[in-house]
């Protein structure tokens, strides 16, 4: 398969959009990306490179700043060398290890997690992952039920799963990351997750103890109804893929008309995780 490497040039005051942007060319079919001085690469396949769709994208934020992009083909040899030099292992609250198929294991840590993410959203190096990472190592899974919403690359309920849960259901829309769990999983020996693909639709009528979603704001609330008919009394609910301002408050009263209630949250740059309970 051959990528299309483009390259985002960002005026000042667009860091703050950055991170935006970055999800909604995810949506697109952009599955990596890399930071540098000026902006941003983002790495699609050919195949679903649209510079109109882009152009598109780019205008929702004239208003507030400005993105430039240039495009160059990477065939497809040259492109697993340099998705490989990018992706590094990572390491979240010194508990869980992080890492691809060819970096070496590392026995120091009470959980390790082999991902390949090159197809799909989650690889722990987002704040949004790292934080959801962060509280569910706070919580007890130890035989309990849990749903992975919007799941990736199933890294989280790879990590619940390792944790003690009992069963868990992973849950994506997108079929990249339907077929990233199921790959994730089995390079993980923990193939008795349930992956499903589908939206809010296809969650089961069950009852979860914990559920996790890490999505954005807008799908969280559109979502959040749901979570609270399927989450058992007293279960936990940890929520990510959004900003503390405004984000957080929004989410925060609409959980509360749920019958959910505040807990805590993390902030890593500005992005949120936040656990409530039912």
């Amino acid at each position: 398969m051959s990528y299309q490497e483009v390259v985002f040039i960002q005026n000042e005051g667009a860091e703050a959009y950055r991170d935006v942007l970055i999800a909604e060319l995810a949506d697109l079919g952009f599955d990596t990306f890399e930071e540098t001085e000026e902006g941003f690469k983002g790495y699609i396949p050919t195949t679903l490179y649209n510079e109109t769709e882009i152009l598109t994208l780019l205008a929702n934020y004239k208003e507030e700043t400005q993105f430039s992009f240039s495009a160059r083909a990477i065939k497809h040899e040259n492109w697993n060398t340099l998705w490989e030099s990018n992706f590094h292992p990572i390491s979240v609250a010194d508990q869980v290890y992080v890492r691809a198929t060819f970096h070496q294991p590392d026995p120091h840590f009470k959980y390790e997690i082999v991902i390949d993410p090159k197809m799909a959203f989650g690889t722990g190096h987002h704040q949004t992952t790292a934080s959801v990472m962060e509280l569910m190592l706070a919580e007890d899974f130890r035989g309990k039920k849990v749903l992975d919403m919007g799941c990736g690359t199933g890294i989280l309920a790879i990590l619940a799963k390792k944790m003690g849960a009992k069963t868990v259901d992973a849950i994506d829309y997108d079929p990249l990351c339907f077929e990233s769990t199921l790959e994730n999983t089995e390079l993980n020996t923990m193939t008795d997750i349930q992956a499903i693909l589908g939206g809010k639709e296809a969650i089961p009528n069950t009852s979860y103890e914990v559920i996790l979603a890490n999505i954005n704001r807008n799908i969280l609330l559109d979502q959040l109804d749901r979570y609270a008919k399927v989450l058992a009394p007293e279960g936990s609910l940890i929520l990510s893929g959004f900003y503390e301002q405004p984000d957080l408050e929004i989410l925060k009263e609409a959980a509360h008309a749920l019958g959910l209630r505040y807990e805590r949250h993390l902030v890593k740059q500005d992005w949120t995780a936040a656990k409530f309970i039912k």
